[in-house]
């Protein structure tokens, strides 16, 4: 069973920076494909960010330039760097991994970032 456990969260003043962490257990993280998510209240969960076993990117356009994802296969953990952060930044953020087949079903339980003054 894969468990995914995400932190770093926290209340950063805007244009801060924060970076998530998710951690995962398995023994063939570096075979999953990884995703963070954000989920705003009131509205649906939308993607932020990707990145394959392979190590290729994509973000959605509004992180761009200002958000970057990563890997480390020897600690198993996924990273969301945030810089320039902004109060429409807040969020939960979720990581999620595609371990086997074509679909994202595994899921941490969420990790809050709150960007105010």
């Amino acid at each position: 069973q894969v468990q995914l456990v995400e932190s770093g969260g926290g209340l950063v003043q805007p244009g801060g920076s924060l970076r998530l962490s998710c951690a995962a257990s398995g023994s063939i993280f570096s075979s999953y494909g990884m995703r963070w998510y954000r989920q705003a209240p009131g509205t649906q969960r939308e993607l932020v960010a990707g990145i394959t076993s392979g190590s290729k990117t994509t973000y959605t356009d509004f992180v761009k330039g200002r958000f970057t994802i990563s890997r480390d296969n020897a600690k198993n953990t996924a990273y969301l760097q945030m810089h320039s952060l902004k109060p429409e930044d807040t969020a939960v953020y979720y990581c999620a991994a595609k371990v086997t087949g074509p679909k994202y079903d595994r899921w941490g339980q969420g990790t809050q970032v709150t960007v105010s003054s």
